[in-house]
């Protein structure tokens, strides 16, 4: 059973709106059908999207403090990184 929500799920769009090679958007890292359904969806199936991007921001921040540590000289912040999933 669905639970009733009293408000809107906003979209998690940061206004990037640019896809890496596997389609992920480097602003919200929402995937091609993630955006593409995002108005259909019901709102459990928003809120596991807002998990899962949730769950890569989480994996680029740690990949963004490895390259720290790898002292590599750049310093990326998650947004600018080229992920691949």
């Amino acid at each position: 059973m669905e639970q009733l929500e009293f408000f809107n799920i906003p979209s998690p769009c940061r206004g990037v709106c640019e896809a890496n090679s596997k389609g992920y958007c480097k602003g919200c890292l929402r995937s091609r059908d993630e955006r593409l359904y995002w108005l259909q969806f019901s709102d459990t199936q928003k809120q596991h999207v807002l998990y899962l991007c949730l769950q890569r921001r989480k994996r680029l921040q740690q990949l963004a403090w490895q390259q720290r540590q790898a002292d590599t000289g750049e310093l990326w912040l998650p947004e600018q990184m080229d992920f691949e999933f």
